[in-house]
Protein backbone atom coordinates (compact mmCIF):
# COMPACT_ATOMS: atom_id res chain seq x y z
CA UNK A 1 0.00 0.00 0.00
CA UNK A 2 0.86 3.65 0.01
CA UNK A 3 2.16 3.68 3.59
CA UNK A 4 4.61 0.85 2.88
CA UNK A 5 6.18 2.87 0.06
CA UNK A 6 6.46 6.16 2.01
CA UNK A 7 10.09 6.55 3.15
CA UNK A 8 9.00 9.17 5.71
CA UNK A 9 6.55 6.80 7.45
CA UNK A 10 8.30 5.11 10.36
CA UNK A 11 5.45 3.69 12.47
CA UNK A 12 1.71 3.13 11.99
CA UNK A 13 -0.96 2.94 14.68
CA UNK A 14 -4.08 1.04 13.64
CA UNK A 15 -7.10 1.42 15.89
CA UNK A 16 -10.77 0.60 15.64
CA UNK A 17 -13.88 2.64 16.29
CA UNK A 18 -16.78 1.10 18.13
CA UNK A 19 -17.07 -2.28 19.79
CA UNK A 20 -15.57 -4.40 17.02
CA UNK A 21 -12.06 -3.80 15.66
CA UNK A 22 -12.16 -6.61 13.08
CA UNK A 23 -14.47 -9.54 12.50
CA UNK A 24 -11.72 -11.89 13.68
CA UNK A 25 -8.14 -11.72 14.88
CA UNK A 26 -6.77 -11.59 11.32
CA UNK A 27 -5.61 -7.95 11.30
CA UNK A 28 -4.36 -7.90 14.86
CA UNK A 29 -2.33 -11.08 14.34
CA UNK A 30 -0.54 -9.34 11.46
CA UNK A 31 0.50 -6.36 13.63
CA UNK A 32 3.97 -6.18 15.18
CA UNK A 33 2.86 -4.92 18.60
CA UNK A 34 -0.62 -5.30 20.01
CA UNK A 35 -2.29 -3.33 22.82
CA UNK A 36 -5.91 -3.45 23.95
CA UNK A 37 -8.31 -1.85 26.41
CA UNK A 38 -9.62 -3.83 29.38
CA UNK A 39 -13.06 -4.20 27.77
CA UNK A 40 -11.72 -5.65 24.49
CA UNK A 41 -12.27 -9.20 23.32
CA UNK A 42 -11.00 -11.24 20.38
CA UNK A 43 -12.90 -13.81 18.39
CA UNK A 44 -12.31 -15.99 15.34
CA UNK A 45 -15.90 -15.78 14.11
CA UNK A 46 -15.68 -17.53 10.73
CA UNK A 47 -16.68 -21.00 12.00
CA UNK A 48 -20.01 -19.52 13.11
CA UNK A 49 -20.81 -18.61 9.49
CA UNK A 50 -19.67 -21.89 8.00
CA UNK A 51 -16.18 -20.86 6.92
CA UNK A 52 -12.58 -21.49 7.86
CA UNK A 53 -10.74 -18.23 8.62
CA UNK A 54 -8.96 -17.40 5.36
CA UNK A 55 -7.13 -14.09 5.72
CA UNK A 56 -4.11 -15.16 7.78
CA UNK A 57 -5.51 -15.91 11.24
CA UNK A 58 -4.96 -19.67 11.03
CA UNK A 59 -1.45 -19.13 9.67
CA UNK A 60 -0.28 -16.32 11.98
CA UNK A 61 -2.04 -16.89 15.30
CA UNK A 62 -0.26 -20.18 16.21
CA UNK A 63 3.08 -18.38 15.77
CA UNK A 64 1.90 -15.28 17.64
CA UNK A 65 0.70 -17.06 20.79
CA UNK A 66 2.62 -20.33 20.52
CA UNK A 67 -0.23 -22.47 21.83
CA UNK A 68 -1.80 -24.68 19.16
CA UNK A 69 -4.38 -26.07 21.59
CA UNK A 70 -5.67 -22.58 22.41
CA UNK A 71 -5.70 -21.59 18.72
CA UNK A 72 -7.69 -24.73 17.89
CA UNK A 73 -10.16 -24.04 20.69
CA UNK A 74 -10.72 -20.44 19.56
CA UNK A 75 -10.98 -21.36 15.86
CA UNK A 76 -13.27 -24.39 16.36
CA UNK A 77 -15.67 -22.70 18.81
CA UNK A 78 -15.62 -18.95 17.98
CA UNK A 79 -15.53 -18.25 21.72
CA UNK A 80 -14.53 -14.78 22.87
CA UNK A 81 -11.06 -14.33 24.31
CA UNK A 82 -11.21 -11.48 26.83
CA UNK A 83 -8.41 -8.93 27.35
CA UNK A 84 -6.81 -10.65 30.37
CA UNK A 85 -6.58 -13.97 28.53
CA UNK A 86 -5.21 -12.19 25.45
CA UNK A 87 -2.46 -10.71 27.63
CA UNK A 88 -1.76 -14.02 29.38
CA UNK A 89 -1.54 -15.89 26.05
CA UNK A 90 0.74 -13.33 24.41
CA UNK A 91 -1.76 -12.03 21.84
CA UNK A 92 -1.34 -8.54 23.30
CA UNK A 93 1.63 -7.15 25.21
CA UNK A 94 -0.29 -4.64 27.34
CA UNK A 95 -3.85 -4.04 28.53
CA UNK A 96 -5.02 -0.52 29.41
CA UNK A 97 -7.98 0.67 31.52
CA UNK A 98 -9.69 2.30 28.52
CA UNK A 99 -9.27 3.18 24.86
CA UNK A 100 -7.99 6.74 25.41
CA UNK A 101 -5.17 5.61 27.70
CA UNK A 102 -4.36 2.80 25.26
CA UNK A 103 -4.20 5.18 22.28
CA UNK A 104 -1.96 7.60 24.19
CA UNK A 105 0.40 4.70 24.94
CA UNK A 106 0.27 3.47 21.32
CA UNK A 107 1.14 6.91 19.94
CA UNK A 108 3.95 7.29 22.50
CA UNK A 109 5.29 3.88 21.44
CA UNK A 110 5.06 4.83 17.75
CA UNK A 111 6.95 8.05 18.53
CA UNK A 112 9.66 6.11 20.36
CA UNK A 113 10.04 3.61 17.49
CA UNK A 114 10.08 6.38 14.88
CA UNK A 115 12.93 8.12 16.70
CA UNK A 116 15.20 5.16 15.91
CA UNK A 117 17.10 4.47 12.70
CA UNK A 118 14.58 3.17 10.12
CA UNK A 119 17.30 0.88 8.77
CA UNK A 120 17.84 -0.60 12.24
CA UNK A 121 14.11 -0.98 13.00
CA UNK A 122 13.30 -2.56 9.63
CA UNK A 123 16.35 -4.82 9.87
CA UNK A 124 15.28 -5.90 13.35
CA UNK A 125 11.75 -6.66 12.14
CA UNK A 126 12.93 -8.64 9.12
CA UNK A 127 15.35 -10.66 11.25
CA UNK A 128 12.75 -11.37 13.94
CA UNK A 129 10.37 -12.73 11.29
CA UNK A 130 13.20 -14.73 9.68
CA UNK A 131 14.22 -16.18 13.07
CA UNK A 132 10.64 -17.24 13.83
CA UNK A 133 10.68 -19.53 10.80
CA UNK A 134 14.33 -20.71 10.74
CA UNK A 135 16.87 -22.40 12.99
CA UNK A 136 19.08 -20.38 15.34
CA UNK A 137 22.17 -21.18 13.25
CA UNK A 138 20.50 -20.09 9.99
CA UNK A 139 19.22 -16.96 11.71
CA UNK A 140 22.68 -16.08 13.03
CA UNK A 141 24.11 -16.40 9.52
CA UNK A 142 21.28 -14.26 8.15
CA UNK A 143 21.76 -11.46 10.71
CA UNK A 144 25.53 -11.44 10.15
CA UNK A 145 25.04 -11.01 6.40
CA UNK A 146 22.29 -8.45 7.00
CA UNK A 147 24.37 -6.31 9.35
CA UNK A 148 27.42 -6.39 7.05
CA UNK A 149 25.29 -4.95 4.26
CA UNK A 150 23.74 -2.33 6.58
CA UNK A 151 27.13 -0.98 7.65
CA UNK A 152 26.98 1.09 4.47
CA UNK A 153 24.66 3.60 6.18
CA UNK A 154 25.88 6.28 8.61
CA UNK A 155 23.20 5.40 11.17
CA UNK A 156 25.52 3.50 13.54
CA UNK A 157 27.99 6.38 13.65
CA UNK A 158 25.15 8.88 14.18
CA UNK A 159 23.64 6.79 17.01
CA UNK A 160 26.96 6.39 18.83
CA UNK A 161 27.76 10.09 18.40
CA UNK A 162 24.34 11.07 19.78
CA UNK A 163 24.85 8.77 22.79
CA UNK A 164 28.32 10.23 23.47
CA UNK A 165 26.93 13.77 23.25
CA UNK A 166 23.90 12.74 25.37
CA UNK A 167 21.57 13.89 22.58
CA UNK A 168 18.03 12.58 22.11
CA UNK A 169 17.74 10.23 19.10
CA UNK A 170 14.74 12.31 17.97
CA UNK A 171 17.24 15.04 16.99
CA UNK A 172 19.23 12.71 14.70
CA UNK A 173 18.55 12.58 10.96
CA UNK A 174 18.82 8.90 10.02
CA UNK A 175 19.08 7.33 6.58
CA UNK A 176 15.81 6.57 4.82
CA UNK A 177 14.95 3.07 3.72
Amino acid sequence: GKIAKDPDCRAVVISGAGKMFTSGVDLISACDIRYCAQDAFFQIKEVDVGLAADVGTLQRLPKVIGNQSLVNELAFTARKMMADEALESGLVSRVFPDKDVMLDAAFALAGEISSKSPVAVQGTKINLVYSRDHSVDDSLDYIATWNMSMLQTQDIIKSVQAAMEKKDLKSVTFSKL
